[in-house]
């Protein structure tokens, strides 16, 4: 199910939003300690027929320096915005349609109203469930 952390919601500034914007809106979540200067600079929303969570990492000490998120604050974006059984995707569309508006930002996608098909867990690398 997804679902926005209301507590790191931006509230002031250019990119404001409140709880009445449901699951819309950016959010600032802060990848470790709030001391090591370093967070995740979140957009979501839910419309269309998809979620969508895209992100930046941003250091807090020098304003405008972003780095492309890695594999492990992917998942931990994941988590925070989905719930562990949902499964979330990244596309990689036709290079002829590619756009990039916004450097080092990647992006989280679920469709609404039907689950996304997988391979096998064995050809992906999970550990399959014992039966």
């Amino acid at each position: 199910m997804f679902h926005v952390p209301n507590d790191f919601r931006i509230r002031t500034g250019k990119l404001q939003s409140d709880n009445s914007y449901g699951n819309n809106g950016a959010f600032n979540v802060y990848l470790k300690e709030k001391e090591c200067g370093y967070y995740c600079q979140c957009i979501a929303s839910d419309g269309e027929g998809w979620e969508h969570v895209s992100m930046t990492i941003c250091n807090a000490n020098v304003q405008g320096l972003t780095f492309t998120p890695s594999w492990k604050e992917m998942c931990f974006i994941k988590d925070i915005f989905w719930d562990a059984e949902d499964c979330v995707v990244q596309f990689h569309p036709p290079k002829s349609e590619y756009i990039n508006n916004h450097k080092n930002v990647l992006h989280l996608w679920r469709p609404t109203g039907y689950n996304i098909m997988t391979p096998p867990s064995i050809m992906i690398g999970i550990k399959s469930k014992k039966k």
